[in-house]
């Protein structure tokens, strides 16, 4: 455990951001070669690591995936292990994912598969919702088929080695939309001689609003948060003649997703037009729902029990946007929570840090599911 919990405060201490994970990969491939897989597989997706331990004789093949970027957040704890970058560090526990997945390799080295085929992916891009994506539509995945995939995320709020899982979706599809409208700019004191998009951003961000229904529970979940907006120049004799408003959409099913995100941009431009604007839609940083399988769901029961863990089966999904929900698309996965203190600072806050005491159970999780799909 020594070994891991170094190398999770040596990843901790030296974040990168999506797409700018070389060192962290580099690192990753330090570690994997004293545990010799069959077959190591590079930039995949970006910077992405495939290890490859395979049994003695055929078998289904399970693929166990964490991440390796880290967050454009500015750290605030103050101990030995703190980021060395300012504004870049790991406020969503990768760095402790990485561990468990490579203390998975580890096992699987000192104790090698007597059948069927265990995949370890480090994945680029997590938190852009775009490198799951990327490593899916890399050639060299082409001919990579698991029978079963799977990932975890630490719980800050949930009981320390607590596992929390849920049939059907997992985490919420949430999608990012921009807007842009485009009208003609005039004299401050001639408006009516230009287009000013004012007025149909503040009639979109009303109308959006409306549309917002927070039950969780129902189909017609949706959440849409503003987060920026545009307009104009600072410059007081200029009416304004170009706007943008940004928002992220969530919802509870991909399904779902894919109606909203039509009837938004239907009623985006139906309001531009109406003002006399053309629009530009785009959506970026697209998350798809994890929409767990019931028979990965199921072995991740058997294993939690054969372990003797504390189980808890959520009712309702996570709200925020976790991107292994390309993955579930795919193939048949699941994604679980693995409760990281109810005390921890909450993800993505400055003085998060991942607790090293949960990278065992990580691991002994992991390889029990392993051994359940495998052996059977």
């Amino acid at each position: 455990m020594e070994e891991l919990i170094q190398l999770r405060k040596e990843l901790h201490r030296n974040p990168e951001v999506s797409g700018k994970e070389t060192k962290t990969a580099q690192r990753i491939l330090t570690f994997l070669s004293e545990y010799k897989p069959n077959e190591v597989i590079t930039h995949l997706g970006g910077e992405g690591i495939l290890a490859v331990y395979q049994g003695k004789t055929e078998g289904k093949t399970v693929l166990f995936r964490c991440e390796l970027d880290a967050l454009p957040i500015t750290e605030i704890n103050t101990f030995e292990h703190q980021s060395i970058y300012s504004g870049v560090s790991h406020k969503c526990g990768h760095d402790g994912h990485m561990a468990i997945v490579c203390g998975l390799a580890k096992k699987l080295a000192v104790q090698p598969l007597e059948k069927g085929t265990v995949l370890l992916l480090f994945q680029p891009s997590e938190e852009e919702g775009n490198g799951a994506k990327n490593v899916l539509d890399d050639p060299k995945f082409k001919n990579i088929q698991p029978d079963f995939a799977f990932a975890l995320h630490n719980l800050p709020g949930y009981p320390k080695h607590q596992i929390v899982i849920k049939e059907g979706t997992f985490t919420c599809a949430v999608h990012s939309m921009i807007i842009q409208l485009n009208g003609k700019t005039a004299h401050a004191g001639e408006p009516e001689k230009g287009i000013n998009p004012a007025l149909a951003i503040a009639q979109i961000v009303t109308t959006f609003n409306s549309k917002i229904n927070t039950d969780v529970r129902s189909n017609a979940y949706c959440l849409i948060t503003p987060i920026h907006i545009t307009m104009g120049e600072k410059a007081y004799g200029v009416s304004a003649g170009y706007g943008e408003v940004h928002f992220t959409v969530r919802s509870n099913s991909n399904l779902n997703m894919k109606n909203i995100a039509v009837a938004l941009e239907k009623e985006a431009n139906t309001i531009a037009s109406s003002f006399g604007l053309t629009t530009e839609i785009h959506w970026t940083q697209s998350f798809q729902a994890n929409e767990n399988d019931p028979k990965a769901v199921h072995y991740i029961k058997k294993a939690t029990a054969t372990l003797g863990y504390n189980l808890l089966e959520k009712e309702l999904p996570f709200t925020f946007g976790e991107d292994f929900g390309w993955f579930t698309q795919k193939i048949k996965g699941a994604m679980l929570g693995l409760g990281a203190g109810e005390e921890i600072p909450a993800l993505h806050n400055p003085d998060y840090d991942f607790p090293d005491d949960i990278i065992t159970t990580g691991i002994q999780l992991f390889h029990q599911i392993s051994k359940e799909i495998l052996d059977a």
